[in-house]
C-alpha cells in the first residue's frame, strides 16, 4: 500500500473520530475487547498444552509457565525497580517459540480453530512492536506539524524532549 494510499486511510479514520467520538469510542472498546480475549484464549490453549507435556493440571501448569515470566520489585540504590527472572531479550523469543510448539501441536492434531487462535497470538506478538513503533512515530508526525519544528531523529522513541529558556526580567 502507498503512502498517500494510507495517509488517505488514515484521514477516513480521522474524520469520523471528529464526527462522531461516542461511536469511535465504542468501536475502539469492541475491538480491544475482542483482541483481549483472543490473546486470552490463546493463553488457555498454551496452558493446556503445557498441562498436557508434563502430565500435570492446568493450575501447576499456569504456575510453572508463570514462573520464569515473573517480575519483582527491588530496591537499588534508593530507586525502586522491577527485575524480571528472566532478562528482558529473551522474554519474547521464549514465548514465541513456545506459542510456535503449541501451533505444530495443534495442527499435528488437527484442530484447526485452536491453531488458528494460536497463530492468530503469535502474529500479533510478532507485529505489536512494529504497529507500536509505527502509530507511535504517526502520532509524532502529526503533532510537529502544529509545532512547527520537524520530528527529532532521536532513536531512542521513549525519551520526551523539551526546550526551556529563561525569561530576563
Amino acid at each position: 500500500m502507498s503512502i498517500c494510499r494510507s495517509t488517505q486511510i488514515l484521514g477516513f479514520f480521522i474524520n469520523a473520530a471528529i464526527r462522531s467520538p461516542r461511536l469511535t469510542a465504542a468501536v475502539v472498546f469492541l475491538v480491544l475487547a475482542a483482541l483481549a480475549s483472543a490473546m486470552t484464549y490463546t493463553g488457555f490453549l498454551l496452558v493446556g498444552v503445557l498441562a498436557e507435556y508434563l502430565g500435570t493440571g492446568r493450575v501447576a501448569a499456569g504456575l510453572l509457565l508463570g514462573a520464569p515470566f515473573a517480575r519483582f520489585p527491588w530496591i537499588s540504590k534508593g530507586k525502586l525497580r522491577i527485575v524480571g527472572v528472566l532478562p528482558k531479550p529473551a522474554r519474547r523469543p521464549l514465548i514465541l517459540g513456545i506459542l510456535a510448539l503449541c501451533l505444530v501441536h495443534f495442527l499435528l492434531h488437527n484442530d484447526y480453530v485452536s491453531a488458528g487462535f494460536i497463530g492468530f497470538g503469535l502474529a500479533f506478538l510478532l507485529g505489536f512492536p512494529w504497529l507500536r513503533r509505527s502509530i507511535f512515530d504517526r502520532i509524532l508526525s502529526s503533532v510537529s506539524r502544529f509545532t512547527g519544528r520537524p520530528p527529532s531523529s532521536s532513536i531512542d522513541d521513549t525519551v520526551i524532549e523539551g526546550e526551556f529558556r529563561e525569561k530576563k526580567d
